[in-house]
């Protein structure tokens, strides 16, 4: 039942002009990073050559394209998830869903999954504009592969966050604007919670507060470490955030 709800979302996200128009402009902000980038590092190419260890075109252009990728992330997640719940309760079809014989923690799952299989091509095409230099340069497929991993968890992070925050509310617009509000603030509340907690020496609280800010805990897989207790602190917002919308959609089931 799972994957028959998130098949559903999946195909209505491909029937929506405006899941079409983010990944245009996803892509269009991502390539032109990424072009500008690879011509930056052509023109360093002879300067290059004198080093002993030189970085490579992964270092110089596939991590700031990844990283570019990450923020345009947080404008579109938001508005490709406002519709989830939001807009199945506004236009009363929400009724339907809920009495299915499903629990809200698969609506939930399916939901959640065919937006992250969308979110998954628009990481798919950010790391075949790297790949695509493998023929002329030689490619760090470690550090690729770790920008890749990095991303999809970023991007689920922001999917379960955004999707929480569209059980909260019956208008679309409310959902993408709370879900980029809310996003923003775990980014920055994480980030100066951590600092103030290490300026004081309390290096354990620090790292607890990396839960807090997802863009943290992708900040290793850009600089090719695979950080497993950044893997971990994604993983526990994913399910935090998820299990919160099946609350969330439960005590409404609940009120009626």
């Amino acid at each position: 039942m799972i994957l028959t709800i998130a098949g559903k979302e999946l195909r209505s996200l491909f029937a929506s002009p405006l899941a079409w128009v983010v990944l245009t402009v996803t892509q269009i902000m991502v390539g032109y990073v990424f072009l500008r980038r690879l011509d930056d590092f052509l023109q360093l190419q002879s300067q290059l050559a004198r080093l002993a260890s030189p970085p490579g075109a992964t270092e110089l252009v596939a991590a700031p394209v990844f990283g570019t990728a990450a923020g345009v992330l947080l404008f579109s997640v938001p508005l490709l998830a406002m519709r989830l719940i939001a807009e199945e309760r506004r236009n009363q079809t929400m009724v339907l869903i809920v009495s299915a014989p499903v629990s809200m923690t698969q609506i939930v799952l399916g939901k959640f999954l065919g937006l992250f299989v969308f979110l998954l091509l628009i990481v798919a095409l950010t790391a075949l504009m790297p790949l695509s230099l493998a023929a002329a340069t030689s490619i760090d497929y470690g550090l690729l592969a770790g920008l890749v991993a990095g991303l999809a968890l970023l991007a689920a992070s922001f999917a379960a966050v955004s999707l929480f925050i569209s059980c909260l509310t019956v208008h679309p617009v409310a959902a993408a604007v709370g879900s980029f509000a809310a996003l923003l603030v775990m980014m920055l509340a994480g980030e100066a919670a951590g600092e103030g907690l290490r300026t004081r020496g309390w290096l354990l609280a620090a790292s607890l507060a990396q839960v807090l800010s997802p863009i943290k805990n992708f900040e290793p897989f850009a600089k090719g470490v695979l950080d497993t207790y950044a893997v971990a602190c994604s993983l526990l917002v994913v399910v935090f955030f998820l299990a919160l919308a099946a609350r969330q959609l439960d005590a409404q089931r609940l009120r009626g």
